[in-house]
């Protein structure tokens, strides 16, 4: 079924238990996969694949049940990214960056703006972005009085054009105080500049985007009383959570790319028959059933890790704001490097290998096979994998844990 056909009739109800939010995650999946490649081709503005996951509900999963939400853990989110991103990885990523822009009230909000901004998005199903990339240069805001106003560009926004609400960063003219604020994201003063054209993950928007002049409220300037910000540990938390994001949905493309795999081996791949031991179907070639055993040991070990580590930063999301540790966080980022830096090695080793299994004429365009390296290969590239590791090293080595940055 292509996403682009109506869908709301068969989703009445939403579901109220983690199991059934998984299932719903899995029929938007199969929606997606139907197409995912002809989608990924043409590279339109993904509006129906957002649209979908409205309908679905999956845009609310982590929204308040008092405000119409699933009322979910994040727990429960991310394995409900990596069912996504099973189907189609560019949506996985949309998906995985909205729950955390709209967690980001949470994160460093007061009690009022994180009712407003729950309410909000949660009633209207709304969907997030974010300008926010901190290998540019800041956004500029100048306080006028009681507005702040933000003047800048960042060469990446993923979301862009298909949200509703973009979150804003920037710092403070004349000082070192960063400020967040939720804005609308259609407004003259947000253009946009659909220049995204990359090898993978071409449906994620996450082109450059111009900043002119956006006002905002000092009262909505996010976690800011008396144009004042009190710090907590709980408000580092972005970093972790973002990076648990893109494991999770590196790991759902991985599951993909060895889902398409086998059916390809199982249905179009031919025996080699010039082994001296012939076989009637490529399913009994043994080299073909050892690099699949092999492929599925890693994959099955990489989830483990990162199911270890969504379970210590859903302890902490959901803890009391005010009582999450610098040791907490600090560990908790450490895991989530191990975690990320396993199925980054494992996701491109298996989006690469499965060539060997699939056969010469597995890279035909029309196999499609390639979709999920390119899609990998482009997302993991965000930061080097490299300093995960050396973060993990100088924990096991040192026993220090990473200092909070925009990266750890």
């Amino acid at each position: 079924m292509s996403t682009t056909e109506p869908t709301t009739d068969r989703w009445t109800r939403r579901p109220d238990t983690p199991e059934g939010w998984l299932d719903r995650a899995r029929d938007v999946a199969a929606l997606l996969a139907v197409d995912a490649v002809e989608r990924d081709r043409a590279g339109a503005t993904p509006h129906s694949e957002v649209r979908l996951l409205k309908e679905s509900g999956l845009v609310t999963l982590l929204g308040p049940v008092e405000h119409g939400g699933g009322g979910q853990r994040w727990d429960t989110a991310y394995r409900v990214i990596r069912e996504v991103a099973q189907g189609d990885g560019s949506i996985g990523q949309l998906l995985g960056y909205h729950y955390l822009w709209a967690w980001a009230v949470r994160l460093v909000g007061t009690d009022a703006q994180i009712d407003a901004v729950e309410r909000l998005y949660t009633e209207n199903d709304l969907f997030f972005g974010g300008a926010v990339n901190p290998r540019d240069s800041d956004v500029v805001i100048t306080d006028e009085g009681d507005e702040i106003v933000y003047t800048g560009r960042k060469s990446f926004s993923t979301g862009g054009k298909v949200s509703d609400l973009t979150v804003l960063e920037g710092v403070l003219d004349g000082t070192d105080k960063h400020i967040f604020a939720i804005v609308p994201s259609d407004q003259e003063a947000i253009v946009f500049g659909d220049d995204w054209d990359n090898l993978g993950q071409r449906l994620t928007e996450s082109g450059s985007v111009e900043i002119r002049g956006v006002r905002v409220p000092w009262e909505s300037a996010a976690g800011y009383v008396d144009k004042e910000f009190q710090p907590l540990v709980y408000n580092t938390l972005n970093t972790p959570t973002i990076q648990l994001v893109f494991a999770n949905f590196y790991l759902g493309i991985a599951q993909g790319a060895l889902d398409a795999a086998t059916a390809y081996t199982r249905d179009k791949t031919r025996p080699w028959p010039y082994g001296g031991d012939d076989k009637s179907s490529a399913t009994e070639e043994f080299y073909v059933l050892d690099a699949y055993g092999d492929l599925q040991a890693k994959l099955w070990a990489a989830e483990a890790l990162v199911d270890r580590a969504v379970r210590r930063i859903d302890e902490l999301l959901h803890a009391e704001r005010d009582s999450v540790t610098e040791v907490q966080r600090g560990q908790a980022a450490v895991l989530i490097a191990a975690a990320k830096e396993r199925i980054v090695q494992t996701g491109l080793e298996i989006a690469t290998r499965i060539y060997e299994v699939t056969g010469a004429r597995a890279t035909a365009n029309s196999a499609g096979l390639d979709i999920f390296w390119r899609n990998l290969r482009t997302h993991t590239l965000h930061d080097p994998i490299a300093y995960k590791r050396v973060e993990v090293g100088r924990y096991a080595l040192l026993g220090e844990i990473p200092e909070p940055t925009w990266y750890t």
